[in-house]
């Protein structure tokens, strides 16, 4: 019998490759439970995380994406903290990024980020897409067989980011030099390991951003990135180039590693389900509500930070001022209270929108469209261009026993690697732009 107590969720290599019966176990005890090893309150419920999301009020996204790790730069004393969190949130990790600020700051800087991504240049990128996808499929599809996370899924969701930002076509091949992992990736954000997080691991996309809108900012040409460039919060102002370039690293950084996790999950489902791909293949049209079940059973976030301003209840559980809350959203989107057969991957959920993969609250993911854009045109032109996809037994084992590795960090949830086998169609259609 496995010893839950003992299990350490944020050091455990252990738990990474299945984190599912832990977070039943820690539900079951209670939706709202203080694991025992760093004093963080794991929020496994789905009505209790939701309530908290929609908390910004009581709740400071400083900790965000760190949680307790390196822990607050100063002991959080008192009722309310919120002065505490205002003079010191700072000194965090990752404190200038998106889903670490709070209002007013987070209100302006969001708004100036949905600027980026209106309907309209969502439309053109999706027009996009269809081309980037065949380009990358030409040669991921030769052989018959190949990795998909760093061979397909990898590149793609970077090229079409690119897009989106208006990054000029002779610089994205440096782009993928300098952003695209090997297959066994540095962890990074949230290591289940010993070492610590830089305060801005993004290096390359600061530099690069920094000099696009500036040139653009003195030299303004006909493009994307100089009408990122001219950008303004709502109140008319002019962000400075470092406000504008933080949120572009954010959309580029944020947005490539999630969807990369989804399109790894949504693959492996269907290269292990040969009824699933089939009626996927014959009726295309199921294909959304198989990304959002892929979203729902495997969230490629498991979970985000809060800190408490001061006591609150949640759940009927009682958190003092300071209090380290962790909304695991893999165990949210398991709660059979929301979802039935909650462990069971049903294309044909009606409620499986409801998950919390993207978030809730002023924090939801607003690259949330894009996503799901993303993952719908990778599938339908691999679905065009094969007429079978199939796990490879001799990367991952029998179907009885296969072996498969999951990125060993305590947020992100999705596989390393994933090695597939497909036959593919006489006479390719790889013209692009004409989704079924």
């Amino acid at each position: 019998m496995t010893d839950y107590h003992a299990i350490d969720f944020f050091r455990d290599a252990g738990v990474v490759a299945d984190p599912y019966p832990y977070f039943e176990h820690l539900r079951a005890q209670c939706p709202v439970q203080r694991e025992p090893h760093h004093d963080v309150v794991m929020v496994t419920g789905y009505d209790e995380a939701v309530r908290v999301y929609n908390d910004h009020e009581s709740f400071s996204s400083c900790t965000a994406v760190t949680g307790p790790f390196p822990g607050f730069p100063v002991p959080l004393e008192g009722d309310d903290v919120s002065d505490l969190i205002a003079r010191h949130r700072d000194e965090l990790p990752m404190s200038d990024q998106l889903p670490t600020l709070d209002p007013p700051t987070h209100t302006d800087h969001r708004a100036l980020l949905m600027r980026l991504i209106t309907p309209k240049r969502l439309k053109e990128n999706e027009a996009a897409m269809w081309h980037l996808a065949d380009g990358l499929l030409e040669t991921y599809l030769e052989g018959g067989e190949g990795e998909f996370v760093s061979g397909f899924a990898g590149p793609f969701t970077l090229l079409v980011i690119a897009d989106l930002l208006g990054v000029p076509e002779e610089d994205r091949a440096a782009f993928r030099a300098g952003l695209q992992r090997p297959q066994a990736p540095d962890p990074g954000i949230g290591s289940t390991g010993e070492d610590t997080m830089e305060h801005a691991p993004l290096e390359f996309l600061y530099g690069q951003f920094t000099t696009y809108i500036e040139e653009r900012r003195s030299r303004p040409r006909s493009d994307v990135l100089t009408e990122l460039a001219a950008a303004t919060f709502p109140d008319g102002s002019q962000p400075d180039v470092a406000d504008v370039v933080r949120v572009a690293v954010n959309l580029f950084a944020a947005g490539q590693e999630t969807t990369v996790r989804l399109l790894g999950s949504a693959l492996r489902v269907l290269a292990e389900c040969p009824d699933l791909q089939r009626m996927l293949r014959g009726d295309r049209r199921r294909i959304p509500a198989f990304i959002e079940e892929s979203l729902r059973t495997e969230s490629p976030i498991k979970g985000d930070f809060r800190l408490s301003k001061r006591p609150v209840t949640v759940g009927g559980v009682e958190l003092p001022a300071g209090t380290t809350v962790m909304l695991v959203n893999g165990a949210a989107n398991r709660d059979p209270r929301q979802f039935d057969a909650p462990d069971v991957f049903d294309p044909e959920r009606s409620n499986a929108r409801r998950h919390l993969a993207f978030g809730r609250g002023i924090h939801s993911c607003p690259g949330a469209p894009l996503a799901r854009a993303e993952a719908r045109v990778a599938i339908e032109r691999l679905l065009d261009r094969t007429t079978d996809i199939r796990i490879s037994e001799r990367a991952h084992g029998p179907a009885d026993a296969r072996r498969y590795t999951y990125v060993p960090t305590f947020i992100l949830r999705g596989l390393t690697d994933l090695n597939l086998e497909f036959e593919t169609t006489e006479g390719s259609d790889t013209a692009g732009g004409a989704p079924r």
